[in-house]
């Protein structure tokens, strides 16, 4: 079964964004070493597309093959002058109030997002990636298996956290982290086994 894979950047206060969706103050960190040993290294799957070329990644998938991303996440992209973020991977876009896709390579779906998970997973592929934001998070959160946490050097102390919704304590087993000279520290988390 494929697994879905939430793979995220935050403050170290748990902020994805700021209140108005401000997120650009984090880029601030992202060096050369980061970017090739971590990003285009180990997730190249999550380098939207424009971007890709720059670093020298074709179209080609490593581990991924889709994306599900709220729409104050894929908003921000459309605002950036594209509404294929990620060209290279399915994209499903999570939504009530969009009511028709501005690409026909995004799938807007309107329905429950766990329902969609569960769907995706029950097919043949390769990972989900889970983009973003905190709400349509917390809403699958039953549904991710992995947390890919970039901890950013910063403190918000205000906007949009990692998960939104109810108190509902869950335990995760740290896989893997990893610290860099720009003072960012990368933690996988996966959810334990049986």
């Amino acid at each position: 079964m494929r697994k879905l894979t939430y793979f995220i950047a935050m403050t170290i206060d748990g902020c994805i964004a700021g209140p108005a969706d401000e997120f650009d103050f984090m880029n601030a960190v992202i060096d050369q070493d980061y970017l090739d040993s971590f990003l285009v290294g180990d997730y190249p799957d999550m380098m939207p597309g424009q971007g890709r070329p720059l670093v020298g990644l074709d179209d080609g998938n490593r581990d991924f093959d889709t994306v599900v991303m709220g729409a104050g996440t894929y908003g921000v992209g459309v605002r950036a002058g594209t509404s294929s973020p990620y060209p290279h991977l399915k994209q499903y876009v999570v939504s009530k109030s969009l009511t028709a896709s501005p690409h026909p390579d995004v799938t807007v779906f309107s329905g429950d997002p766990v329902e969609l998970v569960r769907e995706l997973k029950g097919q043949e592929g390769k990972g989900i990636y889970l983009c973003g934001g905190g709400n349509l998070a917390g809403q699958l959160r039953p549904e991710i298996d992995e947390l890919v946490v970039k901890i950013y050097p910063f403190v918000a102390g205000d906007g949009i956290r990692l998960f939104t919704g109810e108190f509902s304590p869950e335990r995760y087993e740290l896989a893997e982290s990893r610290t860099f000279r720009n003072g960012t520290v990368v933690v996988r988390y996966v959810k334990p086994s049986g």
